[in-house]
């Protein structure tokens, strides 16, 4: 039997922090070599995600982190492959 959690609100926050940050180092590494735009900052997003990962208390925990993101891009609830904290 599978069940189904919910995410909580800082585990959405924590996991729309990770997709904010994996957009913004996308941009950063899409901007063509022949034409330099103005440089990306990525500290501002990468302390933001820090902050969320430690309030849901993820840090350190990437199979949940990344389940949790999956299921954000999925539209759903995240699995239950392992207990939930």
């Amino acid at each position: 039997m599978t069940a189904t959690a919910v995410m909580t609100s800082h585990e959405r926050s924590a996991a729309q922090a990770y997709l904010r940050l994996l957009s913004t180092v996308r941009a950063a590494l899409d901007t063509p070599a022949d034409r330099p735009g103005a440089p990306v900052s990525l500290e501002g997003v990468i302390a933001e995600a820090d902050e969320a990962l430690a309030r849901a208390g993820l840090a350190g925990n990437e199979a949940e982190l990344f389940a949790l993101v999956g299921s954000l891009h999925a539209g759903g609830a995240p699995a239950s492959g392992q207990p939930r904290r």
